[in-house]
């Protein structure tokens, strides 16, 4: 887009655990320091609100596409966020109330500063309850703790799929049979370890043919990655050992893509990735969407320098408004 150099803080997980291979934050990072931007590093436990102001205990960084030595890193700082142009909230899930106060803090510069995704609408989108706005494009979903309320539902739709409402990455994502002896157990189990009510959702047999990610750049699908579980899984998270595959949008896909695209404009969703099976709409993601590199890696396009172009866009109207 331009010339000029923008002050880029990134807010995401500690840089030593990341995927190199895979990392859609780190290939916004290599793409702002191609441009020439300044990047700072923080993790979300060094944001500190004091008074007015929202500082971060950052670190000036520098990024290389290189394996063996992908970052250097200056002395950690203090930095004031409402002096950056740029936020990017890319820490994952699990979206919890360490999450949900991280949005809270980002909130209070937004209208100075552009936050990637805006903070106010990624608190009030959650993945698996945003994505209830469009039920019609959706299988048959429930969302309850109540366990007579399941039953009713896998008694109409046979066999379904169970997931913790807040869950990520595939993680205790369960396939359920009409009549299962393990039932029981499994509702017990989760009754303990989650709070959260459950998504509860009819199985799409055509799961094992692909779950497509579809990536979607200020409301306008750009690239999709057909990805196909591993043998016997029916999770076709690439970090679950799915694999992937460039792939095109079918005219159902596009249908979707078109319904929701003035939601996420409106909402300041400038990057979602959504997930769609037999041609039904299961999960709207915007709290650190991923695909950017796993797309370029398997033949299709590079949308990082097109998702870089709308962010200074967004930047650039903003300062215009101020």
């Amino acid at each position: 887009m331009g010339d000029e150099m923008l002050k880029i803080a990134v807010q995401m997980d500690p840089l030593e655990r990341i995927n190199f291979e895979g990392d859609s934050t780190f290939a916004l990072m290599l793409e702002a320091r191609r441009r020439g931007h300044q990047l700072w590093y923080y993790t979300p436990d060094q944001l500190a609100l004091e008074g007015d102001c929202l500082i971060a205990r950052a670190h000036q960084i520098d990024v290389f596409d290189d394996p063996a030595g992908y970052y250097r890193l200056a002395e950690a700082s203090e930095i004031d966020l409402i002096k950056m142009d740029i936020v990017l909230l890319r820490q994952d899930p699990p979206f919890d109330l360490a999450y949900i106060t991280s949005t809270h803090f980002l909130e209070r510069i937004k209208s100075r500063v552009l936050i990637v995704n805006d903070p106010e609408h990624v608190r009030n989108s959650p993945e698996k309850i945003f994505v209830m706005k469009f039920s019609d494009l959706m299988p048959p979903t429930l969302l309850t703790r109540d366990r007579a309320m399941i039953e009713k539902f896998r008694a109409k739709h046979g066999e379904v799929v169970m997931k913790p409402l807040y869950g990520h990455g595939g993680a205790a994502v369960f396939k359920v049979s009409q009549r299962d002896p393990n039932f029981g157990s499994l509702f017990d189990m989760f009754a303990t370890l989650f709070r959260e009510p459950w998504v509860v959702q009819k199985f799409l047999p055509d799961v094992v043919k692909g779950d497509k990610r579809i990536l979607l750049i200020d409301g306008i699908a750009l690239g999709a990655l057909n990805r196909i579980p591993a043998q016997d899984d029916i999770r076709s998270n690439l970090v679950r050992g799915g694999s992937a595959a460039s792939t095109e949008l079918t005219q159902r896909e596009r249908l979707i893509c078109d319904r929701l695209g003035p939601e996420l404009r409106k909402r300041g969703l400038i990057f979602v990735g959504i997930d769609v099976i037999e041609g039904y709409l299961t999960e709207i993601n915007v709290t650190s969407p991923t695909g950017l590199r796993a797309l370029a890696r398997v033949g299709g396009p590079n949308l990082t320098p097109h998702l870089f172009d709308a962010i200074e866009k967004r930047q650039k109207d903003l300062r215009a408004s101020l």
